[in-house]
């Protein structure tokens, strides 16, 4: 039995606030929940490629260009020349391009070959622009807290740091974090800065250098590159004490066996978050992904979505880890029965969601203020 953002207590304190008095149950209104804050608890959303790829299917990237995954990569981003002209065991991985780029990677006599790969996979990527009009990751932006909420992307395209540039000027984003490099962003060592990639920064006046890609190898080294060690190391302090985890869109392939020991590590096994809540968006079987994560989820303390607009995120924007309190600890009925702030899905301009998004803005500067 799953609870929405619940467990075994919160099952209890909703049967007994069931019993009481209608004069004094009420559900938790939308303008309660807006205007209720509280500064502590953090939300981690991790992303992986189906989390970009949802982002294109309402609104397609704005010239018409399609986001590759593991299956077809080879054919969208036009790497049938090479694999033709590689051994037959290797061009027989022509649709799993985890495999084939894993054992590419073992040969060095087919260096010249992975090395131009690599150079079309980065020059597809980096010419991939959202369009104009809202998408999820526009929702990601303005949905999670700055200074408290974080977002771990696994995928190497712009989308995520096109939809921070352009939702800046309403308000800061959340922390994110790039684990596998990321096509719009530079590092300066000099200064451990991160910026837009070939740009200069003010203060060095050096080049943000690309940040290195990785690639689906069988042994991925975390620690050697100076900007990828960094994200990791933020992204496992978050996990110990994050309240919320969503994992929107990530299957955690076997070539990313070091990445989920990592964040296992963190987070610290199923038992050890007892009280953790941990969500799925995900349009595989739920008994599948669920599986994926066994080691992180604690009894029933999960929920699963095919569709963004069912998650926390977005019936709770902004409000996730409140909303997250409210359940696992009420102090009133009305905090049991939420009705929650759904965000609406039909946004048409980037505007238009907002003014939508300022009330929730509005309360947290008032909140803030205060302090």
């Amino acid at each position: 039995m799953q609870y929405d953002n619940g467990s075994a207590s919160n099952a209890i304190s909703a049967q007994i606030f069931k019993t009481l008095p209608a004069i004094i149950k009420s559900d938790m209104t939308r303008e309660e929940e807006i205007n209720i804050v509280l500064c502590g608890g953090i939300h981690v959303v991790i992303l992986g490629a189906g989390a970009s790829i949802a982002s294109t299917l309402r609104n397609s990237e704005i010239n018409g260009k399609v986001l590759p995954a593991m299956n077809n990569i080879v054919d969208v981003v036009g790497l049938e020349n090479i694999v033709k002209s590689l051994p037959k065991q290797l061009r027989n991985l022509k649709d799993d391009f985890e495999k084939l780029y894993s054992q590419l990677f073992s040969l060095p006599e087919f260096n010249e070959q992975k090395i131009e790969i690599e150079t079309r996979v980065y020059n597809y990527f980096q010419s991939l622009k959202l369009p104009d009009c809202p998408t999820i990751y526009d929702y990601l932006i303005l949905s999670l807290r700055n200074n408290k909420d974080v977002i771990a992307t696994f995928n190497w395209d712009p989308f995520l740091y096109q939809a921070y540039v352009r939702n800046q000027e309403l308000v800061k984003s959340p922390g994110i974090l790039h684990l596998h490099g990321n096509v719009a962003l530079g590092y300066c060592k000099s200064d451990q800065t991160i910026g837009p990639a070939g740009y200069k920064s003010k203060h060095t006046l050096k080049e943000w250098e690309p940040t290195r890609l990785l690639y689906p190898v069988e042994k991925k080294d975390y620690n050697t590159d100076h900007f990828i060690n960094g994200q990791w190391e933020a992204l496992q302090d978050e996990l110990k004490v994050a309240k919320r985890v969503t994992v929107f869109g990530y299957r955690a392939p076997e070539s990313d066996i070091e990445a989920i020991t990592l964040m296992q590590q963190a987070w610290g096994g199923s038992e050890k978050r007892a009280m953790e809540q941990f969500e799925l968006i995900d349009v595989r079987p739920e008994e599948d992904v669920k599986s994926s994560w066994k080691n992180f989820i604690h009894s029933h303390h999960y929920n699963y979505h095919t569709n963004f607009f069912e998650s926390s995120i977005a019936r709770h924007p902004r409000r996730s880890v409140e909303s997250y309190h409210h359940w696992s600890s009420p102090f009133t009925p009305n905090d049991v029965f939420q009705d929650g702030n759904l965000v609406p899905s039909d946004f048409r301009t980037l505007e238009e969601m907002w003014e939508w998004y300022k009330p929730l803005i509005e309360a947290e500067k008032k909140y803030y203020d205060k302090k």
